[in-house]
């Protein structure tokens, strides 16, 4: 572990985008620093992704085998065993301890700081420690901020009062609340009403638009708003919560939204999130506090000399997803080490590739799985468009194997004049799956009419894709006295 102050480079940040880039740097000899002001591992793995998901898979295993003839019979209880839920839980999330993970990044090279870090000048971040024994940090290649996002709460009539949850406070809750009021129509609302209403909770989801997941497929929206509600979730669109009061500490909360009032144990707030870059010193270097930090396709900071600021992740806004972060970390430790052995890299020479192929699963029930661009996001972008549609089972009648009441639908977007993916949606059960495919067909720039030559095997989720491209056929694009010829040669 480096002695000094003087390293090759800082990584502000201990999330997994971070912890990325330093252990690649690490592994190539170079000597690194992780500034971190809380538990390093970060956001996803303590309070996000990781505990939501171990939350989650047990409600999705109970309901599949509820529904799976032969196993149903064999179930003698109506509610899955919480406390078991619970431990699973705290042991995927180290019990909230850091302490492996410190002694495996220490081991292998990298000096660990833990404190809040603000970039003080060129190349320099001060880091503020609990001790008060400030450090000076001198990088000689890069800095790289992974600084990652936080809950953003509004401000309401009595919520400070009343404690208020964010996912933090869901993921790692030690009871289940009997009843609960989730406020968010996104990503994180529609999973936390999941895991709430799984686990026993009475559940009211407040949505302030006028539909659940914005940015989905409107059919993907409306399967997963009608499976909520078939599972007894309340749900309010264009409604905002007005009013909060917990009258005694630990009590019940009464809640205010439109014209109604109700009762509820707890109140989560799922009302996005706020970007951890409003006091790490961008101004001293001419940026803006507060928002994304602007990269180009080198994750380097734009509006700052000498390309020896990176950001990567959600501090730069191109995607706030875990596995972005992952990605771009791995892609600035190149770019840095290219750039350190003396290269000048090319525009496209690793560049970030994310834009127009991010992926995501949200772990509802059913699954949405978003790949790309919408066909909204399409048209708005230029593209001249045409979509395959399908529902499931339909012609694929084997899928009734998999559970009673196997329902799905998927959509691809395709640029009518290249023959290519531009996007696709899948919703059904257990579809997570089906994301690889489309990521690789999206980046690779698959012709649509190749994609019914990739022949998946018979009895799986992944025969989804026959019915969306059972009808392409490289004919389609051909001339037309091309067309006719090779047909006449068939």
């Amino acid at each position: 572990m480096k002695a000094g102050k003087d390293f090759d480079v800082i990584v502000v940040g201990g999330g997994v985008g971070g912890m990325a880039a330093v252990r690649k740097l690490a592994s190539a000899g170079f000597s690194v620093a992780l500034v971190e002001d809380r538990l390093v591992g970060g956001e996803c793995h303590y309070w996000g992704c990781n505990p939501s998901k171990t939350l989650l898979r047990p409600i999705e295993v109970f309901n599949l085998a509820k529904a799976v003839p032969g196993v149903r019979e064999t179930i003698s209880v109506d509610e899955l065993d919480i406390a078991a839920v619970f431990a699973k839980r705290d042991a995927i999330i180290e019990y909230l301890s850091d302490q492996d993970r410190l002694a495996s990044l220490r081991q292998a090279g990298v000096a660990v700081f833990h404190g809040f870090g603000r970039l003080s000048g060129e190349r320099t971040v001060r880091v503020a420690r609990a001790d008060h024994a400030d450090a000076v940090l001198e990088a000689r290649h890069a800095v790289v901020l992974a600084t990652g996002t936080r809950p953003n709460v509004p401000e309401i009539p009595g919520l400070t009062d009343m404690h208020p949850w964010t996912n933090r406070d869901l993921t790692t809750m030690a009871e289940v609340p009997s009843r609960a009021l989730v406020v968010g129509g996104g990503p994180v609302g529609v999973e936390s009403a999941t895991i709430l209403n799984g686990l026993g909770s009475a559940v009211t989801l407040l949505v302030r638009g006028n539909a659940l997941l914005p940015g989905c497929e409107p059919e993907a929206r409306d399967l997963v708003a009608q499976s909520l509600r078939s599972r007894g979730v309340m749900i309010f669109f264009e409604t905002g919560l007005s009013a909060v009061a917990r009258p005694v500490a630990g009590g019940p909360v009464t809640a205010t939204f439109g014209r109604e009032t109700i009762e509820v144990d707890e109140v989560v707030f799922a009302t996005g999130r706020r970007t951890n870059t409003d006091d790490i010193g961008l101004e001293n270097l001419g940026l803006p506090r507060g928002g994304f930090v602007s990269v180009n396709d080198h994750l380097q900071a734009v509006g700052v000399t000498g390309e020896w600021l990176y950001a990567l992740g959600d501090t730069t806004g191109r995607a706030r997803l875990s596995h972005i972060s992952t990605y771009h970390g791995h892609l600035a430790a190149e770019i840095i080490m290219a750039r350190a052995a003396g290269r000048e890299l090319r525009a496209d020479e690793l560049a970030a590739r994310d834009a127009g192929s991010l992926a995501q699963v949200i772990f509802t029930e059913p699954q949405v799985v978003r790949v790309g661009r919408t066909e909204s996001q399409a048209r708005a972008d230029g593209f001249a468009v045409r979509t395959r549609t399908a529902r499931y089972p339909g012609t694929l009648s084997f899928l009734a194997l998999f559970r009673e009441g196997f329902e799905g639908w998927a959509k691809l977007i395709i640029d009518a004049e290249a023959n290519t993916l531009l996007g696709a949606t899948f919703v059904g059960p257990e579809f997570s799956e089906l994301a690889q495919a489309a990521t690789l067909a999206i980046v690779a720039k698959v012709p649509v009419s190749l994609l019914r030559h990739a022949v998946a095997p018979h009895p799986t989720v992944n025969q989804v894709w026959d019915l969306l491209v059972a009808q392409e056929s490289e004919l389609a694009f051909l001339p037309m006295a091309e067309a006719r010829g090779a047909q006449k040669s068939a």
